[in-house]
């Protein structure tokens, strides 16, 4: 590792989890080391410090200050460490004050930000309360988009939790892995197929840094599995307050057949996969003790981190503890959340993989010092809700060794106790998902959210009226609410258009077909979005269901209707595949030509400029397996109106006048006739409210109905399906609790 300046000044032993008189600071710090040097001014040094702390993902005004200094480098990566890392002329931007003058704003800001923690809710209510902070554990972490260690919902959910953790100063640790090749990145052939490439991460321009041990050296841990050892190095990434661990073992000190564990994200392998959980839940654990750091609860986030309970039953019966003890104290202080009633979303190994590979590691093979969790005992501790005792369930598990469990949504609530009531020692509860608001909204409506109801998405509170903007929404002038919806669409036909030409011009369209795309997704058109991760009970392509129908409206000369998809299947999913495939073959049919579009290569900043670029989210997933669903949220709170089945979030969010609803509550056990009837039920949302409502015009030209949609939309969306909202239900209903906290009556939700 190069020389390199020390990212965070080192803390002694014992101070990692600082305690002063007011019990605890709401940072964890973790001594870290930046792997490269970057040669910034020391006039400018605050962009370094800035670069290297995930704060600039979610506040556009620091974004702004790194593109300043290479508007092209920055459309390419849209990643600081980056920028910093290329050729810069200083001289130009230390005798620009333009420049000066917003670098003092932004690095003001971002340095107030991370010093204020006391005064916000979790401080003022519960500061005196938790002896340790939170470790969140997961699998994969959607924090922004140069940083690939991210699939689709859980890991956008799981980003969104720790920066709504870093805003509301919870004391907070995450771990997870550093996937070096990262998630697949999606390419879309000719012929609608999808192609996978595994990008090779250069650690050195990403926004991270090596974490130090307690001597100042940098942190590795030991996971012992078959015959030999495999070295995990621990790496920070910084996310405004909140510290994130992420393992690695691509080092040479180890086997090269064990460096690529933590290669891929849901790598297809189960064997990999099983190394690739005990990499997370027992290295997870030992990097939080090597640190220094005592939690006062341990949160799984899904199974994947399971072992992590395994490997604190290990730990406390090697100072003597018995195992029925150690069982029950873990059992304490571990919460879970379960995020799918879909049986491939839940984590199950085959028993006997599980005994060969994790049972040298558990029983400590054999040593008296190592302590010993009898493999047989987990198993027989993960066996299904089936009673399948041929597999180790991760999901049972959890449940059975933790003292609080949730559900993502109220009726995903009501799904999982049904599922799990033979296997859950207590009821799992309801906390709904929600999204971060700064990272969602768009520029334009932030802006005139901010401008005339003083709104601060930095720092939602409902605690008086005069906080709670979002109830004044119908303040805001028809013309400047239109006006900002206007400039986010305008920003998602030019964003989707470049893409689309790169898309085509790959397949060999002519010319003439390239320049034709200066012309679609006009702004002015009725736009719906559709985008999210292409499994079958989504029903992605149900609105093809009826193509002669849906071209009539399509091609509607006065009311025209365009559609834009996006969305990737897992490599494994041959027929989620085949819907990508459906959907390109349409959108290339004379038929939909012209009106129907698919962006390969779905991300985050794709779903950004989706979720507020739209006037209408789509979402048909068959009832009732969307757990919770969190693109309606996003899409909501930017004024963009929900046509969706009653499932996940939308089931308690549909109030009536806030948007459309696709079919009901009861379900057909025949699937194909629940598919025929809720694709007959949109196309008469689309004919007869939708379309008719967004065209209406008044004398300036204004939808005014429309206009009343979006209202409702965004003031039902902004608060209640905010993680601010979420994370506080987190804290009393699980967190607090978890530590022993009695619990207070509930805060203003």
């Amino acid at each position: 590792m190069a020389t390199a300046a020390r990212a965070e000044t080192l803390i002694p032993d014992g101070l990692l989890n600082r305690y002063n008189a007011r019990r605890m600071d709401p940072l964890v710090r973790i001594p870290s080391v930046r792997p490269t040097v970057l040669r910034v001014p020391p006039a400018l040094e605050g962009l370094e410090r800035l670069a290297y702390n995930l704060y600039w993902a979610w506040h556009p005004s620091a974004k702004a200050l790194f593109s300043r200094l290479d508007p092209i480098a920055w459309s390419r990566s849209h990643n600081p460490v980056a920028i910093l890392s290329g050729p810069i002329r200083w001289a130009d931007f230390l005798d620009n004050s333009d420049f000066v003058e917003a670098y003092t704003e932004v690095i003001g800001a971002f340095d107030r930000y991370l010093a204020n923690g006391h005064d916000h809710w979790f401080h003022q209510r519960h500061g005196n309360e938790l002896t340790g902070p939170i470790a969140y554990f997961c699998a994969e972490y959607g924090i922004h988009e140069s940083l690939g260690i991210y699939s689709g919902g859980l890991g956008v959910l799981a980003g969104d939790h720790l920066k709504t953790a870093s805003d509301m100063s919870l004391p907070f640790v995450g771990v997870g892995l550093l996937y070096r090749r990262g998630y697949f990145r999606q390419t879309i052939d000719a012929d609608g197929h999808q192609e996978h490439a595994y990008p090779n991460y250069d650690l050195s321009r990403l926004p991270l840094t090596r974490a130090l041990d307690r001597a100042g050296d940098p942190l590795s841990v030991t996971v012992q599995l078959p015959g030999r050892d495999v070295r995990v190095d621990v790496w920070t990434a910084q996310v405004g307050r909140v510290p994130v661990l992420l393992l690695d073992t691509d080092t040479p000190e180890n086997n090269r057949a064990d460096r690529p564990i933590t290669h891929i994200l849901y790598v297809r392998g189960r064997e990999m996969r099983l190394h690739q959980e005990l990499v997370l839940g027992v290295g997870g654990v030992r990097a939080i003790r090597a640190l220094g750091i005592d939690p006062a609860v341990w949160h799984l986030n899904e199974g994947h981190s399971a072992f992590l309970l395994a490997e604190r039953a290990r730990e406390a019966v090697a100072v003597g503890a018995t195992l029925d003890d150690a069982l029950a104290d873990n059992r304490r202080n571990s919460v879970f959340t379960i995020h799918t009633p879909v049986s491939a979303g839940n984590e199950r190994f085959d028993a006997g993989l599980v005994r060969q590979i994790a049972g040298p590691l558990l029983d400590g093979d054999g040593r008296p010092d190592t302590g010993g969790v009898p493999v047989d005992r987990i198993l027989e501790i993960g066996v299904g809700a089936d009673g399948d005792a041929g597999h180790f369930d991760m999901t049972a598990f959890s449940l059975r060794l933790t003292v609080g469990a949730n559900a993502v949504s109220q009726l995903h609530a009501e799904t999982a106790n049904a599922t799990w009531r033979d296997v859950v020692p207590h009821p799992i509860l309801g906390i709904t998902n929600g999204i971060h608001t700064p990272t969602w909204v768009g520029r334009p409506v932030a802006e005139l959210l901010e401008r005339q109801l003083h709104a601060d998405l930095d720092h939602i509170d409902p605690a008086t009226a005069a906080n709670r903007w979002w109830e004044r929404i119908a303040e805001i002038s028809d013309t400047d609410l239109w006006a900002a919806h206007l400039r986010q669409k305008r920003e998602l036909s030019h964003f989707a258009r470049g893409r689309l030409r790169v898309q085509l011009a790959r397949h060999g369209e002519a010319p003439r077909t390239l320049d034709e795309l200066e012309h679609v997704l006009d702004p002015d058109a009725l736009t719906i979005g559709f985008a999210r991760r292409f499994a079958t009970y989504k029903r992605s392509g149900m609105i093809f269901t009826d193509v002669d129908r849906l071209a009539r409206l399509v091609h509607d000369t006065d009311r025209p209707l365009q559609i834009i998809f996006a969305g990737k299947a897992h490599p494994a999913d041959r027929p989620g595949q085949s819907v990508i495939q459906q959907i390109f073959s349409r959108s290339r049919s004379a038929a939909l030509r012209g009106r129907v579009f698919i962006l390969e290569d779905y991300d985050l900043r794709i779903g950004r400029f989706l979720v507020q670029g739209v006037d209408v989210w789509l979402n048909n997933p068959r009832r009732p397996l969307e757990a919770s669903g969190t693109s309606g949220m996003k899409a909501a709170a930017n004024g963009v109106v929900n046509a969706s089945v009653l499932d996940g979030w939308w089931d308690e969010g549909f109030d009536g006048d806030n948007g459309w609803a696709i079919g009901g509550r009861e379900t057909n056990p025949d699937e194909a006739a629940q598919d025929w009837s809720d694709a007959q039920d949109l196309y008469r949302i689309l004919e007869t409210e939708i379309i008719p409502a967004y065209y209406q015009r008044d004398a300036d030209g204004l939808p005014t109905e429309w206009l009343g949609w979006m209202r409702r939309s965004m003031a039902k969306a902004l608060w209640r399906f905010s993680t601010t909202r979420m994370l506080r239900e987190y804290a009393e209903q699980l967190y607090l609790p978890a530590a022993g906290i009695k619990a207070k009556a509930p805060s203003s939700h």
